[in-house]
């Protein structure tokens, strides 16, 4: 501190200050850290709209981590929701014209400033919807994100119909149903629209003790059905190849085409995870293959590698113990990941349940996928090369059903040129669909499939 002369009677420094005015200038200087500083305010960079059957998303990306809050009213149906640290743009006002006319639940949207930090949405209904709000931190090419899922409250859904029919007690299939109708309040997720799926004819005997675990297997006179799973969807493309090619559109159109070939077959039926561009999170393809008591789940995707010159197709098997490889391993991982990029509510969704489908994924049903998986990868081995001649194994969310026998196919790799061609290509599209059916065809012919032995 500097000297004070005792001259002065006002206490001034050698720098000519008065003692008074430099403990007032020490105060100002510690007290400036701890005024808290404006927030920047944020800005809408991007509106997307996915409507579908299933539900509608509504994806409003921003520059900066904003808050919401919502509420719904009645007579008629709206969903209100109010943005903090906000100012009108060019970009939110989008919004307005991204509403689609076939989608099941916005009739149209409405945008304004309520006060002057704060945007209001009112989306004007065309049901009761019971809604999703949430956000989402930065992954991959997305900034942050607040996303607005709009389920129906009153869901025409087939799979709950087949699931209250059944008359089997599955103490199981009532911890996944509480995947999307947890503490948050999520709405069911309904089927896909158009896929009407026959009821297992069981009959239940009075006094009949339920299986602990395992669902009761199907009527051996309903037909043998294919749960078929379109991989990523929605704000998920998947892997992009170097032409634009996105992996989400190229998996759902061979889904498509391998529906068409299982449905012509006699006494088989295939049922789709989705049927559109939408997003679906991985436990709840899971959850929809169990509730219609699948015989079998293949889920379909398009492989990518960091190097463009890795090609061929593969399969995939769950493991317990890792992977078979660091490429398995890496590969699992990144499918992992398709939640953190088409963005679920973690809020509505029990993380034990995880744990629960790992600790009961037996050893039936991967030894019944590898048996499967081979069949299958030897068929595609007849029109593409093989990435791997043997079905590899690692730990793949999607595949831990724990009775239903479930494969994850890559089809080429959307990564490499002349496979990105192939895969756009109907013709190639067509090939390994039949491919897939004949490997399938052949399991089901040497095993009456897990369920049914059980």
């Amino acid at each position: 501190m500097a000297d004070f002369t005792g001259d002065s009677p006002a206490g001034t420094s050698s720098r000519g200050y008065t003692r008074r005015q430099f403990v007032a200038s020490a105060t100002t200087l510690l007290l400036l850290p701890v005024i808290p500083r404006l927030a920047r305010a944020g800005t809408i960079v991007a509106v997307r709209t996915w409507p579908a059957d299933e539900y509608t998303r509504v994806t409003l990306e921003m520059d900066a981590e904003l808050k919401a809050e919502h509420f719904t009213l009645e007579n008629p149906n709206r969903l209100v929701v109010d943005i903090n640290g906000l100012t009108m743009n060019s970009t939110i006002e989008q919004l307005v014209s991204k509403v689609r006319p076939n989608d099941p639940y916005i009739e149209s949207v409405r945008v304004g400033q309520n006060r002057p930090d704060v945007i209001r949405l009112v989306l004007d209904l065309k049901q009761a919807v019971a809604p999703q709000v949430f956000t989402l931190k930065p992954v991959g090419e997305y900034q942050y994100r607040l996303v607005l899922d709009l389920y129906p409250k009153v869901a025409q859904d087939p799979l709950l119909a087949i699931a209250n029919n059944a008359l089997d007690a599955d103490p199981l299939a009532e911890v996944l149903e509480n995947l999307a109708q947890a503490d948050s309040g999520a709405a069911p997720i309904p089927s896909v629209e158009g896929q009407q799926l026959p009821a297992p004819a069981v009959v239940k005997k009075p006094g009949a003790t339920p299986p602990p675990v395992r669902s009761a297997p199907p009527s051996v006179d309903r037909p043998l059905l294919v749960a078929l799973d379109p991989g990523h969807g929605g704000e998920d493309p998947g892997a992009i190849g170097r032409g634009g090619t996105r992996e989400k559109d190229v998996v759902l159109s061979i889904a498509r085409r391998l529906k068409k070939l299982i449905d012509a077959q006699p006494n088989m039926q295939a049922y789709l995870t989705r049927d559109n561009d939408y997003f679906v999170p991985l436990q709840v393809r899971v959850q929809k293959a169990r509730r219609v008591k699948a015989d079998l789940f293949i889920s379909i995707h398009a492989d990518a590698w960091v190097k463009p010159t890795a090609r061929g197709s593969s399969v995939y098997a769950l493991s317990q113990n890792g992977a078979t490889s660091s490429a398995a391993r890496w590969m699992a991982k990144r499918e992992n990941d398709a939640d953190l990029i088409g963005g679920i509510n973690l809020g509505s969704h029990n993380q034990q349940v995880a744990k629960v489908l790992l600790d009961l994924s037996t050893a039936a049903q991967i030894n019944d996928a590898v048996r499967v998986g081979s069949k299958v990868l030897r068929e595609i081995g007849k029109i593409n090369r093989l990435h791997k001649k043997n079905v590899e194994r690692a730990g793949f969310a999607v595949l831990k059903a724990p009775d239903i026998p479930s494969i994850l196919v890559e089809t080429a790799f959307i990564s490499n040129p002349h496979e990105e061609r192939l895969l756009k290509s109907p013709s190639y599209q067509d090939q390994i669909a039949q491919a897939m059916l004949v490997g399938i065809n052949e399991y089901f012919a040497a095993s009456p499939g897990l369920a049914r032995r059980a």
